[in-house]
């Protein structure tokens, strides 16, 4: 992706959490009918929200030529649980997706710990280079981080407001994720590979 086309990045990956937030905070404690069907703010926006994710990983794979593990196992569980979402006209499966993304996203860390595989360095290594010890101690943090973000999700679905919730999802999630990132500032110096000769 050129320079002068770096804002598409951003867009493709935020694009669909802003629709869904706006959809949400359009019709928010509203009721829509579809279909003979009556729906919540929630659901309307989960509906948007699944075909712009879609739409935005298929360019993002159109520009790139490629998708990372992850972005697919991310659009396989917003498309079967948004769908059962809307299917069954219930939130709750939507916004236990988040949970299920992060503990999959900590398993498959913490199996790469034990099998002493770096697969968070397979990913990354190029944006970020570190040496091996660094990777580990990276991988074990966000291990981590997954684990408590799944526990985070939990506890707000389950015992606070919708909008709350929805707010959570759309700010907080990434406001925790960049602050962690940044909070690893000094692991990235510690560890980062000298610069080769060019």
């Amino acid at each position: 992706m050129t320079n002068n086309k770096a804002w598409i990045k951003p867009v493709l990956e935020f694009g669909p959490l802003i629709l869904f937030f706006g959809v949400f905070m359009l019709y928010r404690g509203r009721e829509v009918t579809l279909w003979g069907e009556t729906y919540s703010g929630f659901i309307v926006a989960t509906l948007a929200f699944i075909p712009a994710m879609i739409l935005s990983t298929l360019i993002q794979w159109r520009i790139t030529g490629k998708l990372a593990p992850m972005q697919v196992a991310t659009l396989v569980l917003v498309i079967v649980f948004g769908g059962m979402s809307v299917w069954l006209n219930d939130p709750a499966f939507f916004k236990f997706k988040p949970t299920l993304i992060y503990l999959l996203f900590a398993a498959i860390l913490g199996t790469g710990l034990v099998l002493r595989r770096n697969w968070l360095g397979a990913v990354m290594s190029e944006a970020l280079p570190m040496d091996e010890a660094g990777w580990r101690k990276l991988t074990f943090r966000m291990a981590l981080f997954f684990l408590a973000l799944a526990v985070a999700n939990e506890l707000i679905w389950r015992n606070m407001s919708e909008t709350t919730w929805v707010y959570f999802k759309t700010f907080g999630l990434p406001v925790l994720i960049f602050v962690f990132l940044l909070g690893n500032a000094r692991l990235y110096r510690d560890h980062a590979l000298p610069e080769k000769d060019v």
